[in-house]
């Protein structure tokens, strides 16, 4: 290792250099990843909610185009009372059914389908220009509509708290370390990896919003601890090095790759544990981040000691006095009651386990969306005026029976929290003959192979009661045919609740075994893994139980994320302590005072 230090710092300029010119490719990289902003999309593509879907965006042939809205592209039909009647027919021969399904009050309703999935490019292009032809009085609603919505607030406010972190961790730095211009050169390297990070997703096709938006704040957070660590390895080194800046700085790397490297893969390990999940996000994420630590650690141990050694002058000149002390006394404190600490441990798991297990979640994520939204105000328009909050799509095999048909929607009208059915054979029946449907409009509602149907509900999307609906609904159609599908956000939101239900208990369990493992094969002590894991795990209890005791509602996806971020951050902090204090016990130290020794010189790193 110390060979590598002496080879980083004798070529610093030369890793400089190199290191902006690779920012080129990283830049084109990172404008250049597409970004998925539709959260259901990396549900399992096998399961029918998901084959379906796809059966919806296949290419179908438009009879004819209805005005302005059906000319947008990516529109491939929009649906009015006029595709299942001809205007000129006398409204009060056209059923009932027909005409309150799209009229209440001075309101008219209209559905729109795309040629493309919900979060399309080509989708989110047709719900910008739908926009601009619609005046004040239309209003878009839907899960493409809240995706466009979603894209053009996260695009606008990620840079927002990106740099608020940022500037937070410059604040906190400059007065907790002894130096001013140190946080900055932190900083340069860290935003360095993680550009290199982002510009390198370029090559996984495409990334999900929320790992974009995630990815440089966790990189930032969690990689930081590797820098603090050389900065503070190469000041102790400086101690046995006075006269040679160049040598203490190559032993410190060399001590920083021995410490980080075991930290960094249990952090690693973590972040793995998500590419288990059958929800792909996990995986999407996982990688990201995870190939976000090797970077943090790779410009770590190269571009930042290089920064340090090539601006020390300016350094020099900007220490000052650290504001945070070095807390013996604390230390002192803790150690001495290490038996009321104990027990506290032990005590702290009840209400731990009860808040973690009680916290609920929500999937429905565009409920945190601010309501003066476009698509959340048409939302509301349409639950107000037509008492609607979702919208399922059934696929029936186009060769069914009529009358078969006719049954099955009737046993679906019956269905709690069904407020209408949109579809040829739902809104004509029998009452109406064929030849009175306008030309063209059957082809929009059918392919060679399947019919579909709107179902419109009152119940909102990842409530209990939209999801026992979708359950009775399933149950309905697969009656009558089982190769019948149901399809749309609702049902696909509730087959996200399942299946997260249990990739999140099998993410901990194999974050859990690996980091046990790699701890083991670290200090090679049985006990150890299980302590360190028990005392990090209560931590992680604690904090996702809060929300339990404070009556807070958590997205689903925090639940995962958080869990797994902490486990693996603050592994890092128990593994430097503990590898202090095996350093010492082999050294001869008491063990009393290995312990105080240990955290001591631990406290103000994992503070800071």
């Amino acid at each position: 290792m110390i060979l590598f230090g002496k080879s980083v710092v004798k070529h610093r300029k030369l890793i400089l250099l190199l290191s902006l010119l690779l920012l080129v490719p990283a830049v084109f990289g990172y404008v250049n990843t597409k970004v998925n902003y539709d959260i259901l999309s990396y549900l399992p593509k096998d399961i029918e909610t998901m084959v379906g879907q796809d059966i919806l965006v296949e290419p179908k042939d438009v009879a004819r185009l209805r005005e302005q809205m059906e000319q947008v592209d990516h529109v491939s039909k929009v649906i009015w009372y006029d595709s299942f009647a001809d205007l000129s027919i006398p409204m009060e021969m056209l059923p009932d059914e027909l005409y309150e399904a799209f009229n209440r009050g001075n309101c008219t309703l209209m559905a729109v389908i795309y040629d493309e999935t919900t979060s399309a490019d080509g989708t989110m292009e047709a719900i910008g220009e739908i926009r601009k032809i619609a005046n004040k009085q239309c209003f878009l609603s839907g899960m493409s509509a809240v995706v466009t919505d979603t894209k053009n607030l996260s695009e606008k406010e990620t840079p927002i708290y990106v740099l608020v972190a940022v500037a937070l961790a410059v604040v906190v730095l400059s007065l907790t370390m002894d130096s001013f211009l140190a946080p900055i050169f932190f900083l340069l390297s860290i935003g360095i990896a993680i550009l290199y990070n982002m510009g390198t997703n370029y090559f996984m096709g495409e990334i999900s919003y929320i790992t974009k938006a995630l990815a440089a704040v966790l990189q930032l957070g969690v990689t930081m601890d590797y820098s603090i660590f050389l900065w503070h390895s190469y000041e102790e080194e400086q101690g046995n090095h006075p006269e040679d800046k160049e040598e203490a700085m190559a032993a410190a790397i060399a001590n920083t790759i021995t410490s980080v490297v075991g930290s960094s893969i249990t952090t690693i390990a973590g972040f793995i544990a998500l590419c288990f999940m059958s929800f792909t996000l996990g995986m999407d994420l996982g990688i990201v981040m995870s190939k976000g630590v090797v970077l943090g650690v790779i410009c770590c141990v190269t571009v930042l000691p290089s920064m340090i050694l090539v601006f020390d002058k300016a350094l020099e000149k900007t220490k000052h006095r650290a504001l945070l002390p070095d807390l013996p006394r604390l230390s002192e404190w803790i150690v001495k009651h290490y038996v009321v600490f104990g027990i506290l441990f032990v005590l702290l798991w009840i209400p731990a386990l009860i808040g973690y297990q009680r916290t609920e979640v929500y999937y429905n994520l565009d409920s945190t969306l601010p309501e003066d939204l476009s698509s959340i105000v048409a939302n509301k328009k349409l639950n107000d005026n037509f008492q609607m909050n979702s919208t399922h799509m059934v696929l029936v095999p186009r060769e069914m029976e009529r009358t078969k048909l006719n049954k099955m929607i009737q046993e679906i009208r019956e269905l709690d929290g069904i407020k209408d059915i949109l579809g040829t054979d739902a809104l004509i029946g029998p009452g109406l003959p064929e030849e009175m449907i306008p030309e063209g409009t059957l082809d929009q509602l059918q392919s060679d192979e399947w019919k579909m149907m709107l179902v419109l509900s009152e119940y909102k999307v990842a409530s209990d009661e939209v999801n026992k609906q979708c359950d009775d609904l399933e149950a309905v159609i697969k009656k009558y045919d089982t190769r019948s599908m149901l399809v749309g956000e609702a049902p696909c939101t509730r087959d996200l609740i399942n299946i997260t239900a249990t990739d999140f208990k099998n993410v901990s369990l194999v974050s859990i075994g690996a980091i046990l493992v790699i701890v083991l094969l670290v200090f090679r002590v049985a006990a150890l893994p299980v302590i360190l894991v028990g005392v990090i795990e209560l931590a992680i209890y604690i904090n996702m139980g809060i929300p339990y005791y404070t009556n807070t509602v958590i997205p689903f996806i925090a639940s995962v994320v958080i869990g797994t971020i902490q486990l693996g951050s603050t592994v890092d902090y128990a593994i430097l302590m503990t590898g202090r204090y095996l350093q010492e016990r082999k050294s001869g130290v008491e063990k009393k005072e290995a312990v105080l020794i240990a955290h001591k010189t631990s406290m103000k790193s994992v503070f800071v």
